[in-house]
């Protein structure tokens, strides 16, 4: 069987019990684990195939800055009824100007009563007079009802309402800020069928050590020689693709993945790259021989702007054959500007690792093909401060507590940094993460009107730094004795 977590484990055999499909919440409340637990759990869940995921938009209901108000001094209508009552009953006549006068309301709360109070048959106008037909406790009111509910639970979702309910919220709606509407991501979770199989195991070895447990124990001599065993492992650069991995997880990221082959469009063009760049030639690039895209896997809208902001920029006539060459992607960007085109969010934390191909002569620092993290961060008041410090704290989870960043040129990032790190082994600062923000000619034809927070770099390097490894190339050699003698846990 797999190796497990324990929260991962725990979320299973829940899972299991219910087999229907389950909200985070109901997890974090069966399984007694945080919500921060059951998102990671998840997320490494659904990475190995073990669970289903479904994702859907579901509005929020939250009481507004004048309901809050009705809490404390009632409904506009109330107070009206309430005035006329206190000045003659029901059923006798007051003039409109002197209820006016007695009853507590501003000159637009006035004319909303009188006209919620008509709507609702509680009262009828007539030569200038106000007569009460029912007088009404505000607190049997359904609309007062909802209001003093959101007032105590704060946002509840839309479709737990009662009919009731639905219909004082429409009324309500219409009232300015008397609720407030949010959307929440809402995600449910069941098992695959590889999930299922993984469960009956799970099962089974719990009934296994039970048996073991009541069983007599023999004696043993624990004083006996043993013969070596060396237990199977991950190898080390999985290891720490795993830990990054796991690390942007409890960020708060989200893992996107896309194609290894890509057209030279989403590679370069996307990126302002101009179509006769060094970098595009086959001396850095592996191509994709005499092959091209169909046509450009892209809205036509953001090809067109992209052509036009490598026109009007670079000034050269941009060819959409160069645009659809197909290459073996030379960075994990290509998938990270096409999410962003794609889905043009307002906000996202979002990160992608994959292998990348370089056209590079082999050496003790460069491979032709390696794997690489990329993050990107969408906010509209997103600085390049806060990338330093995101930075920051992913080198301190990895266990790299010095830090410190170099001003340096990438082509499709301004302002620019290089994040260095102080390596103890080798007594000197070791450079690491290329970041900045994206150049307005990249976001603007995609359609983003925000600031983008980019970074990324390789992991073969922090596997170097993390073993103490001189030559890149030793971690492709599948030496056992490497192997067996890197560390698991370092201190």
């Amino acid at each position: 069987m797999i190796a497990l977590h324990d929260i991962e484990r725990r979320i299973i055999l829940a899972l299991g019990e219910r087999r229907e499909w389950v909200g985070l919440d109901e997890l974090s409340k069966h399984t007694g684990l945080n919500m921060d637990q059951i998102r990671r759990g998840v997320e490494w869940l659904r990475y190995k195939g073990i669970i289903s995921m479904r994702e859907s938009t579901v509005k929020l209901i939250g009481i507004g800055r004048e309901g809050l108000k009705i809490l404390e001094s009632n409904l506009p209508e109330v107070r009206l009824v309430d005035a006329v009552m206190s000045m003659g009953g029901e059923g006798v006549g007051v003039s409109l100007r002197d209820v006016r006068k007695v009853a507590d309301l501003t000159d637009d709360e006035f004319n909303a009563a009188i006209r919620y109070a008509r709507e609702k048959g509680l009262i009828t106008i007539s030569d200038g007079k106000v007569y009460v037909r029912n007088s009404i406790d505000a607190q049997k009111m359904p609309e007062y009802r909802l209001l003093a509910r959101l007032g105590e639970k704060g946002l509840i979702r839309e479709d737990e309402l009662s009919g009731e309910e639905i219909d004082a919220c429409k009324v309500l709606k219409s009232r300015p800020e008397y609720i407030v509407e949010k959307d929440m991501r809402d995600v449910k979770v069941i098992l695959s069928e590889y999930g299922n199989s993984i469960l009956k195991q799970i099962l089974d070895e719990r009934e296994r050590n039970r048996k073991e447990e009541e069983a007599v124990i023999k004696r043993i001599d624990v004083t006996a020689p043993a013969p070596m065993v060396y237990a199977g492992r991950k190898h080390i650069l999985q290891e720490v693709i795993d830990e990054v991995r796991e690390v942007l997880i409890g960020m708060g990221f989200e893992e996107i993945d896309g194609d290894m082959v890509q057209s030279s469009f989403w590679n370069f063009d996307a990126l302002f790259t101009p179509q006769d760049h060094p970098a595009r030639e086959m001396q850095d690039t592996f191509y994709i021989a005499n092959m091209h895209a169909n046509s450009i896997d892209a809205d036509p809208d953001v090809v067109k702007r992209v052509s036009s902001m490598h026109e009007e920029g670079w000034r050269y006539r941009w060819s959409s054959e160069e645009a659809r060459r197909l290459v073996l992607r030379t960075h994990t960007t290509a998938v990270t500007i096409r999410y962003i085109a794609e889905h043009k969010p307002d906000e996202a934390n979002v990160f992608s690792i994959g292998r990348v191909f370089r056209n590079e002569k082999l050496s003790y620092k460069h491979l032709a093909e390696f794997h690489q993290v990329e993050g990107i961060v969408v906010s509209k008041d997103a600085t390049l401060r806060d990338l330093m410090g995101i930075q920051q704290e992913f080198y301190k989870r990895l266990g790299l507590n010095r830090v410190k960043f170099w001003p340096t040129y990438f082509p499709y990032t301004e302002p620019s940094l290089q994040s260095m790190v102080y390596y103890e082994r080798l007594g000197r600062w070791v450079e690491l993460f290329g970041m900045g923000i994206f150049r307005p000619e990249v976001t603007e034809p995609l359609g983003m009107d925000k600031p983008v927070l980019a970074w990324g770099g390789g992991l073969e390097r922090i596997a170097m730094l993390k073993y103490g490894i001189d030559d890149v190339r030793e971690l492709y050699s599948n030496r056992l004795s490497m192997l067996r003698g890197a560390a698991k846990c370092q201190l």
